[in-house]
């Protein structure tokens, strides 16, 4: 309900004027907490930090798995970046390291890129290179970054 009083609408007990005035400052501090705080840049940072963890993770029960195996790498693993399989998929042309999901002692299931993947592959390729080393990657790291961990 409102009336006017001298050239004044008034609400309640608050002018019109008041009220704007409010609107518009509570507009302005939302614009300010969007600015500073950014929700979809900090998605993206989440996603990519999610990818970093799981490479790693990866890379750890690779390793795991080759000191348990008296330091023999896994065959699967070849000398050109691959992408790795989801575990229980036909894997095809992809890196299977369903012998690390078999039991377990090293993962229930292989992590999958936070963003999706279609098919079977998990968005992680791995290689294995000439000096014996073992990296796990991230290619679909958001930003331009660069996800890769290397032992």
């Amino acid at each position: 309900m409102y009336h006017k009083v001298k050239d004044k609408i008034i609400l309640g007990d608050f002018t019109f004027l008041e009220i704007i005035l409010v609107v518009v400052i509570i507009v302005i501090l939302a614009g300010i907490f969007v600015l500073i705080f950014n929700p979809g840049q900090k998605l993206v940072e989440a996603r990519n930090a999610r990818r970093n963890a799981d490479a790693n993770a990866i890379l750890n029960a690779v390793y795991q798995y080759i000191t348990d195996n008296k330091g023999v790498v896994p065959k699967s693993i070849i000398a050109s970046s691959t992408e790795i399989c989801k575990t229980g998929k036909a894997c095809g042309d992809l890196i299977d390291l369903s012998f690390l999901t078999s039991t377990t002692k090293y993962f229930m299931t292989i992590p999958v890129d936070p963003a999706g993947v279609a098919g079977n592959g998990t968005g992680y390729y791995i290689l294995r290179a000439v000096n014996g080393s073992v990296t796990v990657t991230a290619p679909h790291a958001e930003q331009g970054v660069t996800i890769s961990a290397t032992r």
